[in-house]
């Protein structure tokens, strides 16, 4: 299934948006989290081919998903709601309803860029990505062009 073109600044607008006006009502905490990563959407946004920074900005809005509703399930206020509030809130919940999507779009964009899901088995498993970092004890001989000649397998001369 193919998804439409849809432009990372606009998925950033939409999101500060709403942001800004779910900040009406909730602040602090929730408007730390949200324009956080809203900033690393920013980065996205002005370094166009960065894996890092598309991956950083997808990754913090799937975390906010869980942030926001553990932050609205518990500062939504019960009585008392004003025209205002009811407003500030609902754009909070539509916020929090179109960040799936988003991170649907963002997820697309990071292997447009070149991203590979890479999967590992748990933190202590080897990395698949070899440097041309070798270890003492490694098997391999170095490969290096100022050696003498003993360790280039050339036998000595004698003078």
């Amino acid at each position: 299934m193919e998804l439409p073109a849809v432009n990372l600044k606009a998925i950033l607008l939409a999101h500060w948006l709403l942001t800004t006006w779910g900040c009406f009502i909730f602040s602090g905490p929730y408007a730390w989290a949200n324009f956080t990563i809203l900033a690393l959407g920013v980065w996205a946004v002005a370094q166009r081919d960065s894996i890092d920074a598309i991956s950083m900005f997808l990754v913090g809005l799937a975390v906010t998903i869980l942030l926001d509703i553990i932050h609205i399930s518990i500062f939504y206020p019960r009585v008392g709601l004003s025209d205002t509030g009811r407003f500030a809130a609902g754009m909070a919940i539509l916020s929090l309803l179109l960040k799936p999507i988003s991170c649907c779009f963002l997820y697309h964009m990071y292997r447009e860029r070149g991203g590979e899901v890479q999967v590992h088995i748990g933190f202590l498993g080897p990395s698949p990505e070899r440097s041309a970092y070798q270890t003492i004890d490694s098997p391999e001989a170095p490969n290096d062009p100022f050696a003498g000649p003993e360790n280039r397998g050339q036998g000595t001369r004698g003078y």
